[in-house]
């Protein structure tokens, strides 16, 4: 019996034997089409489907518009969604190759930065379907339709981006649960990662790239009589997470959600571990939120999510690379998880190419990642400007984002390609009390006179503010022979999504005179140039001094090649699982806000070092030697610029820019 004949009896001893189960309880939510619809479909039982309820009128078109190639494939695909397939039977029918590429259609990616698509699983705002794409999981075996063995994978799946919004509502009762807690599903998953890794410079001692400024160091913008060269070895890269769905009665309605940590956060400082705190990482909280889906319509999915989740704003397109412990901070990725409450809808436009169309809405905790001190100030800088300048601005940080989704490669195993928009608002504020006036800055110390007279005229004290905001735009469009996905973006005050050279803001003074710093009661900078300040305007009146974001843009470019695609290699065969990623990113201030002479010596508050750029190239090669185990090399190159005329010292020789030529290899286990 051929091979097309197996799947072609499979497929139709499944959905029958759905059919049979379902009854009269599911064709009840449906509606059979038209006469003159049906006569369009001419597959027996694709009509079946569609009269019994099993099927809408829209997806039999769909399936029958497809390729005649592929009109199994579909029609799978489709009986998967609605639950009626298991991902064990999916992949026995369609094989495990092929099946895996088209889940992003049918699952919540469970990571966000995963090193390839068939290396660790990835991060989502769509709900949890069964098991990830890249992990296989201790599911229970198939149990077999035929006498004959599965159909093996008859071709080898293009490159599938590191998305984190799979536009897809779940489908319900769809999570195959690993186990239960009363009648909640629960799904494990996660992945183990080791790595072994070189870096040429790395003044700052971490195991991961940083952007250019050498905290370890005495002298900041000196590395010593060498460039610092360092070897790590790292296993705190692991992850682990479950996926969880709740019964509801009503058909229409499905409730899921998600828990995720990692390692990756720094060591614990406790007697017992000083000296062993190189492998006593901490396990910190990546993500936790419940989704709630209602299906108003065929086409349409309304949704509601609350708790811990990737941001609307920048994460939506992430880059491929291996090491993911910063992912591209301040080096062109923009992204980040955050507390929020949002809501959206998934509307299905149809087409040949299947569109779909996106809009969500967000409120989100408002955070500017501002500190006196990145690194010197410990759990006191973590909850003062980090959490605090947000929070006193009374308001919550504002976030959208539209996604178009189509197949633009029709071929098989493509994903499908995104074109995306996002952009959020926020603003930050700063407080000075009369009780912070008794601590002395170096300009009130100065000028105590001044000093006073500024006090009486705000005698409670004062406040500032600032607002934070940005706009991005990304494509994500996998074909058979390249996958690109790319990111642009501009704002102000982006340091908490990790762009902008890791500035924030600056205190204006232009106009004024005599200005003055003050404390504030979130511990903010004293002496840099984003210290509160009152001066003196041109009509003698005291006033406070205007702060500002500083700008930045950048973006990144990444390009994935399915290398063992390319060369034909043996789908069944130990060379299916080679690709190659190619990566470009750049993350700049706005030249004028760094250099502005209104905002002091430098805008950057980590003075003297005003960042100008941070630049990243990066060759990734991955070998998945089966579905569980892959393994990968990377060679980047790290690059800080400085302003114009100011130098590192690199190896004793002055230089505007410190570079990191970081070589990164290992395996990373799935589950």
């Amino acid at each position: 019996m051929s091979r097309n004949r197996v799947m072609q009896v499979a497929i139709w001893t499944v959905a029958l034997l759905a059919t049979r189960l379902a009854g009269q309880q599911i064709a009840a939510e449906a509606v059979s089409p038209p006469k003159t619809q049906l006569d369009k479909i001419t597959d027996p039982l694709v009509r079946v489907l569609v009269t019994k309820g099993l099927m809408t009128e829209y997806e039999a078109l769909e399936i029958a518009a497809s390729d005649s190639n592929q009109q199994r494939t579909t029609l799978a695909l489709v009986l998967r969604k609605k639950g009626i397939l298991t991902n064990a039977e999916l992949e026995n029918i369609i094989g495990p190759a092929l099946a895996k590429s088209t889940a992003t259609e049918l699952a919540l990616h469970p990571a966000n930065l995963n090193p390839a698509p068939a290396i660790q699983p990835v991060a989502a705002t769509a709900v949890p379907a069964p098991v990830p794409p890249a992990t296989p999981g201790p599911s229970a075996a198939p149990q077999a339709l035929t006498a004959t063995p599965p159909p093996a994978p008859t071709v080898i799946a293009a490159v599938a981006p590191v998305r984190v919004l799979p536009l897809d509502p779940p489908v319900k009762d769809g999570l195959v649960p690993a186990f239960k807690a009363g009648a909640v599903k629960i799904t494990p998953y996660g992945f183990l990662k080791a790595t072994g890794v070189n870096d040429t410079s790395s003044p700052n001692g971490d195991d991961f790239p940083f952007v250019g400024i050498f905290l370890g160091s005495t002298s900041i913008l000196n590395t010593g009589p060498s460039a610092n060269p360092e070897f790590h070895l790292k296993a705190r890269a692991t992850r682990l997470g479950a996926n969880f769905e709740w019964p509801d009665v009503s058909p229409k309605l499905s409730f899921t959600g998600r828990v995720e940590a990692d390692y990756e956060g720094n060591f614990s400082e406790v007697d017992n571990r000083d000296v062993s705190s190189i492998r006593s990482n901490a396990f910190q909280l990546r993500l936790a939120y419940v989704r709630m889906d209602y299906a108003a319509t065929n086409k349409t999915d309304v949704f509601f999510e609350g708790g811990q989740d990737w941001t609307l704003f920048g994460s939506s397109a992430l880059p491929n690379l291996l090491e993911t412990t910063f992912l591209g901070a301040y080096y062109g990725d923009v992204w980040e998880r955050s507390p929020q409450i949002r809501s959206g809808f998934i509307q299905k436009l149809g087409g040949s190419r299947n569109f779909k169309f996106s809009p969500e809405v967000a409120i989100m905790m408002p955070s500017t990642g501002q500190i006196e001190k990145l690194g010197s100030l410990g759990l006191e800088g973590q909850i003062a400007q980090a959490e605090r300048e947000g929070a006193d601005s009374d308001r919550p940080e504002l976030e959208a984002r539209a996604v178009l989704q189509f197949q633009l490669d029709k071929a098989p195993a493509v994903a499908p390609a995104q074109l995306i928009w996002s952009g959020f608002y926020a603003r930050r504020r700063s407080i000075t009390t009369s009780s912070d006036y008794g601590t002395p800055t170096a300009s009130c110390s100065a000028n105590p006179e001044i000093c006073a007279t500024y006090q009486a005229a705000f005698p409670a004290g004062f406040t500032n503010s600032s607002k934070l905001y940005g706009n991005q735009l990304a494509v994500q469009l996998p074909t058979r022979w390249a996958t690109l996905v790319a990111s642009a973006y501009f704002g102000g005050d982006m340091r908490f999504f990790f762009g902008g050279q890791v500035n924030s803001f600056y205190t204006n003074t232009a106009g004024l005179s005599n200005p003055i710093t003050f404390a504030s009661v979130d511990g903010g900078p004293l002496a840099a140039a984003g210290a509160p300040t009152l001066g003196t305007n041109a009509a003698g009146q005291v006033v406070v001094a205007p702060q500002q974001p500083i700008r930045s843009f950048g973006g990144f470019v990444n390009l994935g090649l399915p290398l063992s695609r390319w060369f034909n290699a043996n789908p069944k065969g130990h060379n299916a699982g080679w690709q190659l990623y190619l990566h470009a990113g750049k993350d700049q201030v706005v030249h004028s806000d760094l250099t502005n002479p209104n905002a002091g010596a430098v805008a950057n508050t980590l003075s003297p070092l005003p960042l100008l750029m941070g630049k990243l190239y990066a060759v990734t090669l991955y070998y998945k030697v089966n579905p569980w185990c892959t393994f990968a090399v990377e060679q980047s190159i790290y690059a800080s610029r400085l302003a114009p005329g100011i130098n590192y010292t690199i190896a004793g020789v002055p230089s505007n820019e410190w570079q990191d030529h970081r070589t990164e290899f290992g395996p990373v286990f799935t589950f």
